[in-house]
């Protein structure tokens, strides 16, 4: 175990161990057993000084055991006015319609079972929105693959040993709650209808914000990190996941 102060002139309290699993957490999207092993040990040996340091900088720790992972998302309460600290990240409308997709997948299996989805699999449920690019399969294409990486930057999904096959985060179970999706399928009929088919993007990414991520994220979360001015969105909140190391 670590010893206090960890150097000269040290100020901090909390352990090595829990000091890195606190920066992971706010540099996102997530941590989890999987990726971070000796991370997510730390976090549960400290969860109480970790969670309270989150506080101090108004995040909220959101943990679940069961997934093995956690994230941090914008303390929101009536009681005071509290600084946006996680960013949201804008979603397109394509963006929306794959995450409700993604999590429908997740939703089939049991919790911590892996749910891998294939490039070619996720275009072809996106088909039904090609809409104005109909006659352009190419540049309908682009917008998928676009849509792919960027779900993949904010640790939404995971590339695998197979070209064109991603794991789906279970962290997508958590940021993308049922009140969320219910205000995307309600902006969804409002299209379908005719009503505010001009604000389509706009209002899919904000029914979409994070609480929880990222992110993003989210998720979220969701995924790139910047330390500043972020604001939780659903997996999507702005925070990098190509910078997270296994265990530090």
């Amino acid at each position: 175990m670590s010893e206090l102060p960890l150097w000269t002139g040290d100020a901090g309290t909390l352990l090595e161990p829990s000091r890195r699993a606190l920066v992971q957490l706010i540099r996102g999207p997530h941590l989890s057993a999987q990726r971070h092993g000796r991370l997510w040990a730390a976090l549960l040996n400290d969860e109480a000084g970790i969670r309270s340091r989150l506080a101090d900088m108004f995040l909220d720790l959101v943990v679940d055991r069961e997934a093995e992972i956690a994230f941090v998302r914008n303390v929101t309460t009536a009681e005071l006015e509290t600084p946006q600290v996680v960013r949201t990240v804008p979603l397109t409308f394509l963006d929306t319609a794959a995450l409700l997709h993604l999590r429908q997948l997740l939703l089939r299996v049991a919790p911590g079972e892996r749910v891998i989805v294939g490039s070619d699999e996720l275009g072809d449920q996106l088909a039904v929105y090609h809409g104005k690019d109909r006659g352009d399969p190419a540049l309908f294409g682009k917008r998928v693959s676009a849509t792919i990486t960027k779900l993949e930057r904010y640790g939404i999904l995971a590339r695998t040993s197979t070209e064109g096959r991603f794991e789906i985060s279970p962290i997508l179970r958590l940021v993308l709650g049922a009140q969320e999706v219910a205000s995307i399928h309600e902006e969804f009929r409002r299209i379908a209808e005719g009503d505010g088919a001009s604000r389509a993007g706009a209002a899919a990414a904000s029914s979409s914000g994070n609480d929880g991520g990222d992110r993003d994220d989210g998720d979220n979360r969701d995924d790139g990190n910047d330390g500043g001015d972020r604001d939780d969105g659903d997996n999507r909140d702005d925070r990098d996941d190509g910078g997270d190391g296994e265990d530090e």
